[in-house]
């Protein structure tokens, strides 16, 4: 589509990058302009087995995308939050809690931080099927770019990633691109988000948590990389570090779906978002993300044809015979998030909820 023909919208101008020395996690990169050949894609597929064992969290370049198609993309991810009223806006809220779906708005203070402070972060969420429901006025001129971008996200980005994931277990290529078909029932999602500040009180109850350390419930996320420091993971020696921007790249992390289908091999990874360092608390977060989950139907067991799995040591969450499809784990969890009551446990800092019979935990 030519330039000249796309509708206008102003151009979001992010943050400046943080000024302070933080303790930043040493995360791989890895290179997809490399996966177009079999001994490219065996080299990558080594790195990014040892990346997932060790952060479960990895930088994704040269993912198909220039850097002016990228800012066009939060240009447009902006327009859910500046470009429609707050009656629009619930006209268009979404109802996670009564069917387990992330679509339309998931508006300010609906989740439970801690301590009776409620969230300051709104998102908008549109499946990759954008027809699915209607869209606020201002979003329908852009439908056809976000179209494309769940497409290339899904088909460009995620099934490369998948077969890469499928060779370090030692499956056929397309083993896990088989079940998150492009075209098949299943709740995989773009994600607009706009974080805004929280006031001095509500950063003291929470300790400057805006987002409990929790594990997505897909397989795989899709962050597109910004400025604004908030982002941070847990490591396997149980420290936070911060997630550096790097521009125009991918941050890649696991989710409950790939533990599952992995018995734990590759674990989900633990994250959470906290208050920006001081030079950019000022500032609102924009977040663009592409959360990709296996279809509806599929039954999450361990993939037991892996020779990997098979000379690992499987850690089966429940038994096969209990274990959710894609589907009820995702309405389970989203059903839940933030709107559960979570119960301490022995370790600090963690919390803890059942689900489908199945334990979720939540880090502070």
């Amino acid at each position: 589509m030519p330039h000249s023909t796309l509708p206008h919208t102003p151009h979001y101008v992010p943050a400046p990058e943080a000024k302070e020395d933080l303790h930043y996690a040493d995360l791989a990169v890895i290179d997809l302009a490399k996966a177009s050949t079999p001994a490219g894609r065996t080299e990558l597929a080594s790195e990014v087995k040892a990346a997932l064992l060790e952060h479960g969290f990895f930088y994704v370049i040269n993912h198909g995308y220039s850097q002016t198609q990228t800012e066009r993309m939060f240009d447009i991810a902006d327009v859910p939050f500046s470009g429609v009223s707050e009656e629009e806006k619930q006209v268009y809220a979404g109802t996670m809690k009564q069917t387990g779906s992330y679509q339309g708005y998931k508006l300010r203070r609906y989740w439970h931080i801690g301590a009776g402070v409620f969230d300051q972060l709104e998102n908008y969420n549109v499946n990759r099927d954008v027809t699915k429901r209607a869209h606020p006025e201002a979003l329908r001129p852009f439908l056809p770019e976000i179209k494309e971008f769940a497409r290339h996200n899904h088909v460009n980005i995620l099934h490369p990633i998948l077969r890469l994931i499928a060779l370090s277990l030692e499956l056929p290529e397309d083993a896990l691109v088989d079940i998150h078909g492009y075209d098949a029932v299943d709740e995989s999602f773009i994600r607009f988000m706009k974080y805004y500040p929280r006031s001095e009180e509500e950063e003291e109850k929470t300790g400057n948590v805006w987002l409990k350390g929790h594990v997505d419930f897909g397989s795989i996320t899709i962050l597109w990389s910004q400025p604004v420091a908030a982002l941070q993971i847990r490591t396997r020696d149980r420290n936070w570090r911060w997630v550096r921007h790097v521009e125009n790249a991918l941050v890649v992390n696991t989710g409950d779906a790939l533990d599952f289908l992995t018995g734990s091999f590759y674990k989900g990874t633990i994250h959470r978002v906290v208050q920006p360092p001081p030079s950019q608390q000022a500032y609102t977060r924009l977040g663009l993300f592409y959360f990709a989950v296996p279809d509806d139907a599929v039954k999450l067991i361990p993939l037991s044809d892996s020779p990997v799995l098979q000379r690992a040591e499987i850690h089966r969450r429940c038994a096969d015979a209990d274990a959710p499809t894609m589907e009820e784990w995702r309405r389970a969890r989203v059903g839940a998030y933030g709107q559960s009551e979570l119960k301490k446990t022995a370790e600090e800092g963690v919390e803890e909820e059942i689900l489908n019979g199945v334990v979720v935990r939540h880090y502070n």
